[in-house]
């Protein structure tokens, strides 16, 4: 929408009697003008606001938003004390508010700029320099956020949880897993727990650097695993190639009573049998005799012919076999049949660990088909 039809009709309405503009009509205004870079009238509509004291929270985020992106830094510091000349209080909620919309759209130098040039008047609080933290690792600056981390403290403020979240988390993706590890550690000291995506991040990240027993030792220390840290180290585990490791992950969950996903089982059938599946030893229990018979059972005849090209002709490039829908096709009573059958047939042959996988889904779809059987609403007889 062009700002000049829009301006053009709130000059037509200042001539109007008896019709006044709110809160608002002036912000969708603004909103308008801000997209198409006018500043010049952006900032003095702004003027009128103040003068007409109809300025609000979303006033403050949509003028800071315009005016940082537009690189007016001393006007995003000036609007403060316009509105202050026009009696509006400076507001630590208010200044709070700014910078996390500014960090949000990634304008994190000017939401730190603002915060020291009104440090006089607003000084920041922990809430400040959370949204300040989060927005420097949010687009990778992970010194800038170590020096906001750094004036924080000496400020006399306490860490804030999300933002050690997601200074560990930058850490990590950065490939710093010491400094990382060193933050983890030195929070923990002062009994600031991470959360479980963190704590999964961190357990996925010694995985992959092969420092598994690091790994094993800080999931044992934590008191309620959650089922991002079990899928983190049967990930992590899976890409050493160690997938009798994954499947001991895989049990010591069931026995804590954390139920896998179905992304768990597809990650474990991936590491066991490979993306396209692998010949197996025996001629009788193998990829193709459990999966391509199973896609015959399913009725799914275009995926058999594609498995069946590969039986004929080994040396054939064969398409990423879909487990996730293998999985869906039997997610039903005769499902969890055919599963008991598969996994006595696979101990039969010595690979418990498929077993013991394809037994637990079996068990796990059985109860759920029954499950849905029963919340069925039953027909009453006919009389």
């Amino acid at each position: 929408m062009s700002w000049r039809s829009v301006y053009r009709f709130y000059q037509f309405t200042l001539a109007q009697p008896g019709f006044i503009h709110t809160s608002v009509t002036y912000n969708k205004m603004l909103d308008v003008i801000a997209k198409s870079r006018n500043i010049d009238l952006f900032w003095e509509l702004l003027h009128e606001m103040a003068r007409q004291k109809v300025a609000n929270d979303k006033t403050f985020k949509l003028a800071l938003r315009a005016l940082a992106g537009a690189r007016e830094l001393k006007k995003c510091v000036e609007y403060f004390h316009l509105m202050k000349s026009h009696g509006y209080s400076y507001s630590l909620d208010t200044l709070n508010n700014v910078v996390e919309t500014l960090c949000k759209e990634r304008l994190v130098d000017e939401a730190r700029h603002v915060v020291v040039k009104l440090k006089d008047w607003i000084k920041p609080n922990g809430v400040t320099y959370k949204h300040l933290i989060c927005g420097f690792c949010d687009v990778g600056d992970v010194i800038g956020a170590s020096r906001v981390w750094n004036l924080m403290i000496d400020n006399g403020f306490e860490a804030d949880m999300d933002a050690v979240n997601t200074m560990i988390e930058r850490f990590f993706k950065d490939n710093q897993f010491d400094e990382g590890l060193k933050l983890f550690q030195t929070m923990r000291r002062k009994g600031i727990q991470a959360d479980n995506t963190t704590l999964a991040s961190i357990l996925c990240g010694l995985v992959s650097k092969n420092r598994v027993w690091e790994a094993y030792l800080i999931a044992k220390n934590i008191e309620k695993p959650g089922i991002s840290m079990y899928h983190a180290l049967i990930r992590g585990l899976l890409k050493l190639s160690k997938a009798g490791e994954a499947t001991e992950i895989f049990r010591e969950m069931i026995r804590k009573g954390c139920e896998p996903t179905m992304h768990a089982y597809t990650m474990l059938l991936q590491g066991h049998l490979g993306k396209r599946g692998r010949k197996g030893n025996d001629p009788l229990v193998n990829f193709d005799s459990i999966f391509v018979g199973g896609l015959v059972k399913a009725g799914r005849v275009l995926e058999t012919t594609k498995c069946t090209e590969r039986t004929m002709k080994r040396s054939l490039e064969v398409h990423r076999f879909d487990y996730n829908k293998f999985l869906y096709y039997f997610s039903n009573e005769d499902g969890a049949i055919m599963f008991e059958g598969v996994a006595k047939k696979l101990r039969e042959v010595g690979l418990f660990d498929l077993a013991d996988i394809f037994e637990r889904y079996g068990k796990k779809m059985t109860t759920r088909d029954r499950r849905r059987t029963r919340e069925a609403p039953q027909e009453l007889p006919v009389t």
